[in-house]
């Protein structure tokens, strides 16, 4: 991939200590935390290489992800968008709604083990999880601030002082301060205790319909959606057409003709609970995303992914077990954890 406009990493990082300041030495500790996920899983992209997880920048993180004074109205926070029972996507809505009433142009992609993920947005706009949180916060559609006014607000509530000064060591709300603690709460999204991972370590076993579905997925499907991580973080063009935004996809940050109507590939995990379906969400229902590989593709065109020339003309029973098996991807202690949800814990309260 030639070119993209991305924000660098090093820029905002020099950003954070020209215009906002050096920040002096922490004088209190946070707690770290590990990062957890199966040993069998590959290794995660180094996001708290820098950034070391904390119990209390992880809260802090929670909050900030809660709460719409980073918005220009005061009422779209980011789990307007990604809810945490829909996998922290927005569920029954093809577009995200903003400020003011307004749509963006894409759906919300579910938030789920972004660790390893290295680009994000359906276009891969982003190469780093600190980074991501600027999109949404200025885009006029979305939240419709600008950086400095969000931190405005921050720091007029007087309930974030101490809260900062437990992640960091002191009072002082910065750019690179909040973007960390956000990416140190969605950065821990780990997405890992499906039937399915059950089923891969032997603590349970599929049903004939879900193992004949797993058969199905793994012959046909599997070459984008690989496990355990159920993404491959490929961008494709999967036989969609131009939509009414003219979204081109990758091409938009590339410029090249060969990236057009390319997405990137969304992880399956938890995909029952995500609908609708596709970059923009126009496929409702989890058989009609399928039929749309079944019948959907006109295989004869040139810009398709070479995986998807052959039709795979899968039958109803066929459809309905690899249904059955997609939904052994649900994990819902992850969808109910109270430590993803909204509240104010015990640990957090108590800088306040």
């Amino acid at each position: 991939m030639k070119t993209r406009f991305i924000i660098s990493f090093f820029c905002l990082f020099t950003l954070g200590l020209i215009v906002e300041g050096f920040n002096p030495p922490a004088s209190v500790k946070p707690q770290p935390i590990p990062f957890l996920y199966p040993k069998s899983w590959p290794a995660p992209k180094p996001i708290f290489k820098y950034n070391k997880l904390t119990e209390e920048g992880f809260q802090l993180g929670k909050k900030l992800f809660y709460d719409g004074q980073l918005s220009s109205d005061g009422e779209v926070s980011c789990a307007n968008c990604h809810q945490q029972f829909a996998a922290f996507s927005n569920y029954d809505h093809a577009l995200s709604h903003g400020v003011n009433n307004s749509f963006s142009q894409r759906n919300a992609p579910a938030l789920v083990n972004v660790a390893w993920m290295p680009y994000l947005h359906w276009d891969g706009a982003i190469n780093h999880i600190e980074l991501q949180p600027l999109a949404p916060i200025t885009a006029p559609n979305e939240m419709g601030s600008s950086l400095a006014d969000a931190l405005l607000r921050l720091r007029k509530d007087k309930s974030y002082p101490p809260l900062f000064k437990a992640a960091f060591g002191d009072t002082v709300i910065n750019s690179q301060r909040m973007l960390k603690a956000l990416s140190q709460f969605v950065g821990s999204l780990v997405s890992c205790n499906s039937k399915y991972d059950k089923v891969i370590i032997g603590k349970t076993q599929f049903t004939s319909a879900e193992a004949k579905g797993y058969q199905l997925f793994r012959d046909n499907c599997s070459g984008c959606h690989q496990e355990p991580l159920f993404t491959d973080n490929s961008f494709r063009n999967n036989g969609q057409s131009l939509n009414r935004f003219n979204d081109l996809g990758l091409m938009q940050i590339s410029q090249l003709q060969t990236d057009s109507l390319k997405f990137k590939v969304p992880t399956l995990r938890n995909i029952q609970v995500s609908a609708p379906y596709m970059h923009d969400g126009h496929v409702a229902t989890l058989g009609a995303a399928i039929e749309h590989y079944n019948n959907g593709i006109d295989t004869s065109r040139n810009d398709i992914d070479p995986l998807l020339k052959k039709k795979f003309n899968f039958s109803t029973a066929e459809k309905s077990a690899l249904i059955q098996f997609l939904y052994t991807l649900t994990d819902s202690s992850f969808l109910r954890n109270p430590r993803f949800g909204q509240g104010n814990p015990k640990l957090l309260k108590k800088h306040q």
